[in-house]
């Protein structure tokens, strides 16, 4: 089988919250790294954890995490600048990895990951986000693996040369075609649920006190769906939590129904106290379904609502397994029917997380991986 290493950046509200809450100034790297781990954010180590059970070596680098990666630097003597670590780096982050840089070895964050990579030595470095590690780098460390793989369920990043790129993962089936056109390999790879997180939350020992949730992003860049949240809050029953609340217009009536942020296990835990919960796709997915709230929220037992996509009955069965939604008009008057209506509900919850663990899990993922894999390495 092979050997992975898989290359991860987390948000940096997430990476904020993390560190004032847990004390890591006596913990290896190791050690480190599990609790980072356990607070279940995005896809955590569900992608190692499964290959490992295929038996595959798989490790991760988180590699925005400057506390973690100068803590790996420090116990394998690898001498970086303690400055470029501090909190101020942070500030600066965004920008210098959009700088062009004239070779990557000047920059000590790229210095630690090219370390890492001649010190595992993998034959396949996997990149889950293509617009964020630089592809003068990559182009450096290509002669140390057989393939490089990319991910993205994003916007395509500009001015990349993603052709450093043995092949591209994503879950928008139309991105498969736009990067095959532009004469790049691309494989279709759907999103998953952790069956595990179900024991890692207690979800079996949480009531479901909450009507309808949603949980994500409410920032400028996602008018339409404020737009929305805010119609949904001035009708209905709804609690909201997420990222960006200082956005929204002091008046907003998201505001009186808001929580605070949540991530990785904290927003399970919501999941599984919720007994609806909407989703809403971001515009670069166009007519496809594919995110990870799909997955999560059928995933915790939770009765999803969520836009329609023409993919969608590809995925889940709608009206039997999710539930999904055209307007603004529709979702409230589902919302309404389905938050009285307690046994049709509960049946479409239960149905369609009993899809997500049976079909949608990264266990499978993997498996569908390793089915492509022999396409590209040599």
């Amino acid at each position: 089988m092979y050997r992975f290493l898989i290359i991860d950046t987390y948000y940096l509200n997430f990476l904020n919250n993390f560190y004032s809450k847990i004390d890591i100034a006596t913990k290896t790297y190791e050690e480190h790294l599990k609790l980072l781990m356990n607070e279940l954010f995005g896809t955590a180590d569900f992608y190692s954890r499964n290959l490992e059970k295929l038996g595959c070596e798989a490790k991760d680098v988180i590699f925005n995490d400057l506390e973690l990666q100068y803590k790996w630097a420090n116990e394998h003597d690898i001498r970086v600048s303690s400055i470029v670590f501090s909190k101020r780096f942070n500030k600066l982050y965004k920008v210098l990895n959009k700088i062009p840089f004239v070779s990557c070895r000047f920059n000590e964050c790229y210095k630690i990951l090219k370390t890492q990579i001649k010190y595992y030595k993998p034959e396949i470095l996997y990149i889950q986000d293509i617009g964020v590690i630089n592809d003068m780098f990559l182009s450096e460390i290509k002669s140390y693996v057989k393939l490089i793989i990319g991910q993205i369920a994003s916007p395509i990043p500009m001015n990349r040369n993603l052709k450093v790129y043995d092949f591209i993962f994503t879950s928008f089936p139309h991105f498969v075609k736009k990067f095959r056109d532009m004469g790049l390999n691309s494989e279709y790879l759907k999103i998953a649920f952790e069956p595990s997180i179900l024991d890692k939350t207690g979800s079996s020992d949480l009531e479901r006190k909450y009507d309808c949730t949603f949980i994500g992003g409410l920032t400028k860049s996602h008018t339409n769906r404020i737009k929305l949240l805010e119609k949904l809050a001035d009708e209905l029953n709804i609690d909201f939590w997420g990222y960006g609340i200082e956005a929204l217009s002091k008046n907003s009536p998201i505001r009186n129904k808001y929580h605070g942020q949540a991530w990785g296990i904290e927003m399970y835990r919501i999941l599984a106290q919720s007994k609806i919960t909407v989703n809403f796709h971001i515009d670069v997915a166009e007519n496809y379904a594919n995110n990870m709230r799909l997955y999560e929220a059928t995933g915790m037992g939770a009765m999803l609502i969520t836009d329609h996509k023409d993919n969608l009955n590809e995925l889940f069965e709608i009206g039997k397994e999710i539930v999904s939604y055209r307007n603004i008009e529709e979702l409230i008057d589902l919302i309404k029917y389905y938050s009285i209506h307690d046994t049709e509900r509960e049946s479409i919850a239960k149905t369609g997380q009993k899809k997500t663990l049976t079909k949608h899990t990264y266990f499978n993922r993997m498996k569908d991986i390793l089915e492509i894999l022999p396409k590209y390495i040599k």
